[in-house]
């Protein structure tokens, strides 16, 4: 239960003293309270106890329905097309802003360490937008200047590594292993040069069968050409239309023990293991048992944008401590700048945000939280309407507003709920975005030394409940330290993909979010505590004195769905893409939201909601 909640008769909780979400432990990301409506609306429910809508008498320029990074650009857009005396209202149904871009903090004693619960950083595959990177550039963030906030050393001085923990349900003993070759979407810093001596140390100690240890060597000291006779877009042809997975099994022959080592390793991009990731993608990643083919480094067809290097995207980088909240926060001091004080991208990382000035009437921009939408529909006909109505549901009531545009910046699979007036091709499409399932844990511990005793920051688990854990990237700004010392409370970022091998992607997704919504808080407890307990127990940690806090940042509709030449035809054949039918405009109503690319980064969730307001101002 929220603090706030005990606060009986309150309609208005965000005004209460002790109304501060990023100070919270427990559950969080979709907390409970904000998808309960949702679901009723979902299930054709819950109009049968809802009542008669309230009418607020308020009218806008524009209603965002969803405060994440998209709806906020979207107004951040419009303000600067319509002007600073534009008025807007932003719904969304967490008890935060940000959408996935989560601030958690956490204190101990006289330390304050910050995490990010939910995306990580400034950064995609491709290189940002002139519209995305201008955005940056507004917020006061020097991109460049990174490398002066990252204490890069604080590991590698100490001589630790990545590793992989093998798990005794898996691999017959619980191991942790020096990693020779960190790969994947495990967040951490790049691997050390010793990579030779380090990979003799993993063949030794490696609790795998001595054939894969061979065929791991072979497959790239003794590449083959497994498509002989074949060009080189014939072979990313066949790639592409075999997981990686079968790829290392039924082409390349190897023993059973490399996929289940090699399984996890895309979870932190696409929230899926090898099963379910294309053979092309995975030659992409520079993953092992291509080298023989001789393919022409040119992207091939069907390629997912995560496994096409760029080098001038690589070198766009920004972490903050919190991850892209600091984004949203930005974004939210330009809209209304009582929020938060001062004036710099640095500044901010420590202000505290006054949650009871984000709905103030007397305001041109507010953003109202704990407020679901219900219904989006035009008042008269979409073609000449003048307005949009706004339903929502906020602590028990219905209520409506009214604008002369609206823009859904929220979730593409709610669209079709909530604005039942879309064409179906549209609301069929929409409905085909599904959402990546996926969990970011954070966990305080009182200090690090057993994570130095063991030689590691970072642990790759391929059959863990969490595939990824991290000790917090070494970042200090604006004021805020970061944990220099194996002395000092430090956050563990700790990330699980509720992947479900074996099925289709779209159903893995499905099946990992009915996992993620019907396992308490109290499993996932466990399940922290029993792994790390596990992984550097050996190194003196004892959870039940070193873990301070947890936080379960749970995401059941995560990362935006990318296409996958596997299970989506299209992405082979050409054509227009689902996610093409979904964005088009209705009426005053326009559509933004990450899901509107497919593809699951910030930049896109910006690039989105300039289209949609350019589309919502010729409306």
């Amino acid at each position: 239960m929220m603090p706030w909640d005990l606060l009986a008769g309150k309609d208005e909780p965000e005004k209460s003293g002790s109304y501060y979400p990023p100070a919270l432990t427990g559950m969080r990301g979709s907390h409970p309270g904000s998808f309960e409506t949702a679901h009723s609306l979902r299930d054709g429910t819950f109009w049968d106890s809802a009542g008669k809508p309230e009418d607020t008498g308020e009218t806008y320029d524009l209603i965002i329905v969803g405060g994440g990074i998209s709806g906020l650009a979207a107004a951040h857009f419009y303000r600067k097309a319509a002007g600073a005396k534009a008025r807007i209202l932003i719904l969304d149904n967490h008890d935060d802003f940000g959408g996935h871009a989560k601030r958690n903090e956490f204190r101990l004693n006289n330390s304050f360490r910050l995490g990010f619960g939910g995306t990580f950083s400034i950064e995609s595959p491709a290189p940002y937008s002139a519209v995305a990177k201008g955005v940056i550039e507004e917020l006061g963030i020097d991109v460049a200047s990174y490398p002066k906030y990252l204490h890069k050393d604080v590991y590698r001085s100490r001589g630790l590594h990545p590793h992989i923990f093998f798990d005794k349900e898996t691999f017959g003993v619980d191991k942790l292993v020096v990693n020779p070759s960190p790969r994947g979407g495990g967040e951490s810093e790049d691997a050390a040069p010793e990579s030779v001596d380090l990979m003799k140390t993993f063949l030794r100690e490696a609790p795998i069968a001595d054939q894969a240890k061979r065929d791991l060597q072979s497959l790239d000291d003794n590449p083959k050409d497994y498509f002989p006779g074949l060009s080189s877009d014939e072979k990313k042809a066949k790639l592409a239309r075999i997981s990686y997975a079968n790829y290392l099994t039924e082409i390349a022959g190897v023993h059973p023990d490399i996929v289940k080592l090699y399984q996890a390793l895309p979870h932190g991009l696409f929230g899926v293991g090898i099963d379910a990731v294309a053979a092309q993608d995975a030659w992409g990643f520079d993953l092992p048992g291509f080298k023989g083919l001789k393919l022409d480094p040119t992207p091939g067809k069907g390629m997912n944008r995560d496994a096409i290097p760029n080098e001038e995207a690589e070198k766009y980088f920004f972490h903050f401590p919190d991850g892209n909240a600091t984004i949203a926060r930005l974004l939210v001091r330009k809209l209304i700048p009582s929020v938060l004080a001062g004036n710099s991208a640095a500044d901010v990382v420590l202000a505290k945000a006054d949650y009871a000035k984000l709905d103030q009437a007397d305001a041109p921009v507010r953003i109202r939280l704990n407020s679901t939408a219900v219904r989006v529909k035009h008042i008269g006909d979409s073609a000449t309407a003048k307005e949009v109505e706004i339903t929502y549901a906020r602590e028990g009531k219905v209520y409506t507003a009214r604008a002369k545009n609206a823009i859904l910046a929220c979730w593409h699979v709610v669209i079709p709920y909530i604005c039942e007036e879309l064409p179906d091709k549209q609301k069929e499409a929409l409905a085909s975005a599904q959402k990546v399932p996926l969990l970011y844990t954070n966990v305080l511990v009182r200090n690090w030394k057993s994570f130095e005793k063991m030689g590691t920051y970072s642990v790759y688990a391929p059959a863990m409940y969490h595939s990824y854990v991290n000790l917090d990237l070494p970042v200090s700004i604006g004021g805020y330290e970061c944990a220099r010392k194996p002395e000092e409370p430090v956050v563990v970022h700790m990330m699980k993909a509720a992947c479900h091998p074996g099925l289709p992607a779209r159903q893995q997704h499905s099946s990992g979010r009915m996992e993620l919504y019907t396992t308490t808080f109290e499993t996932m407890e466990r399940n922290v505590r029993d792994q790390l307990g596990r992984m550097v127990g050996a190194g003196g940690f004892d959870p039940a004195r070193d873990i301070a806090a947890i936080t379960v940042n749970r995401w059941p509709h995560g990362y935006a769905y990318e296409y996958n030449s596997l299970f989506d035809s299209f992405w082979l054949e050409g054509g227009e893409t689902p996610c093409e039918v979904a964005r088009k405009s209705f009426g005053r109503i326009a559509i933004a939201n990450s899901d509107a690319g497919a593809y699951a980064y910030t930049d896109e969730a910006i690039n989105q909601a300039f289209r949609a307001v350019g589309e919502a101002t010729k409306a």
